[in-house]
């Protein structure tokens, strides 16, 4: 498929929302405030790598869509030196290499699929998008980790993620967007956001995505010492911490039958370990949603987001009739938009460019703090 050529306002961003075994993407139609999804569609990520292109464009072109002008990917962690959505170049790249420190497990597979859209669509603008980026305006007190300052100011400290996920929700929201607001993206993947007038001031993960909350296969928040007793007691070297703490882990760990929140609702009339993962999964949901209230001084909305967020009403119950002792509160449903939010601030920063501005988010503030 050749490029879009003819001068216009905006652009057909292809966004990319690569996981660990799959790949979502959709077409958009994106003008200033305005964004209309034209395709959308998923695939296996873990073959066929090399063809990957070509079979998105060939679902493309069966459903006689235009195509793209410019090609959005999100990234989930952009580590310490890329702190807004940025066009890739390559000075990006070379900074997306160095923060695969920092995300081993996502780093890899968003650095190969970028260099095969680059070898797909060489004539066509690429951006990055970052879950790390709503989060910039987290304050001090919230990101600093109680380490060594020297390691802080090397950015061993606490990003936050979803946040692509997170900007979706405050757009959608719009005027309806209350003071004191959390956002809990409920999925394999969990995480629980404080948001203060639009802007992040507490999250509940941190340097990588494996903290807060306990998730599909993930640990959430796990005391330290726990790992050096299997360091010293087990013989466990850095790859079989890794392993689990972010496969083995999490529901599968504690039910011994599965990270999938619906086998395990199936599971849990007839097994403790079952039922005990799913009440302990909401227990430290709402432990995560107290502590934000916290941070936020109460709260005026709760949106439950993110597959189990949106869809498993029981969770949600179960998460939210605990929580009366903070008082009234709105509570909402909304799906997350995470793929028309990289469309969105693909063509942001395509525009800021071409208006000779830098390449940020409106969202981030581009105030550069101590520890960075």
């Amino acid at each position: 498929m050749e490029p879009v050529t003819q001068a216009r306002d905006g652009n057909i961003v292809l966004a990319l929302n690569s996981g660990s075994s799959s790949l979502k993407f959709g077409l958009y139609d994106v003008s200033g405030t305005r964004a209309a999804e034209l395709f959308a569609g998923s695939m296996e990520a873990t073959h066929s790598q090399a063809q990957l292109f070509d079979r998105i464009e060939a679902s493309l072109a069966e459903a006689d869509m235009p195509a793209p002008t410019a090609i959005g990917h999100r990234v989930v962690h952009g580590g310490p030196k890329l702190r807004r959505h940025s066009r890739i170049d390559g000075e990006v790249i070379a900074q997306l290499e160095d923060a695969v420190a920092f995300a081993p497990l996502h780093g890899p597979a968003s650095l190969a699929l970028i260099h095969l859209a680059e070898t797909h669509y060489p004539m066509l603008p690429q951006v990055v998008c970052f879950d790390t980026v709503f989060h910039a305006t987290l304050p001090e007190i919230a990101y600093v980790l109680p380490i060594p300052r020297s390691l802080s100011c090397e950015g061993v400290r606490r990003y936050g993620f979803h946040g692509l996920s997170c900007a979706s929700i405050v757009r959608q929201l719009g005027s309806d967007l209350p003071e004191r607001l959390i956002i809990a993206h409920l999925g394999n993947g969990a995480s629980v956001t404080a948001v203060k007038a639009g802007l992040s001031v507490e999250t509940s993960m941190g340097l990588t995505p494996t903290g807060g909350v306990v998730m599909g296969s993930r640990t959430g928040d796990l005391d330290p010492g726990v790992l050096l007793y299997l360091l010293r007691e087990k013989g466990l070297d850095g790859a079989a911490l890794e392993a689990l703490v972010d496969q083995q882990s999490g529901l599968l760990g504690i039910s011994g039958i599965s990270s999938d929140m619906r086998a395990l609702h199936l599971a849990a009339t007839e097994n403790a370990d079952a039922r005990l993962a799913i009440d302990l999964f909401c227990y430290s949901v709402r432990k995560q949603i107290g502590a934000m209230a916290a941070a936020l001084g109460g709260i005026d909305m709760l949106v439950f987001t993110g597959g189990i967020g949106e869809n498993d009403e029981m969770i949600r119950s179960s998460i939210s009739r605990d929580l009366r002792w903070v008082g009234a509160f709105a509570i909402r449903v909304i799906a997350s938009q995470e793929d028309e939010q990289i469309a969105r601030e693909s063509d942001r920063v395509l525009a800021d460019i071409g208006r000779g501005k830098p390449c940020a988010s409106p969202a981030m503030p581009l105030a550069i703090t101590r520890s960075e």
